[in-house]
């Protein structure tokens, strides 16, 4: 479900940003929000990758218990 949040969260960033911009005098603020949700998504979407260290140490205490 979050996942789904966080794809949306990039999409709907990624249409306003190019939104704002197909006009000839672009609306700062638009963009500005389009970005902001892009980031947001992308920095969502980014924490639920585990870091390499996380998994190397995750992967040891397996062999560790096995």
């Amino acid at each position: 479900m979050n996942i789904r949040i966080n794809y949306l969260l990039i999409i709907m960033g990624g249409i306003v940003a190019i939104y704002a911009q197909h006009d000839e005098q672009q609306n700062q603020y638009i963009l500005i929000g389009g970005v902001v949700l892009l980031m947001v998504g992308i920095y969502r979407l980014a924490r639920t990758i585990p870091s390499k260290k996380e998994k190397e140490e995750h992967q040891n205490n397996d062999l560790d218990n096995g």
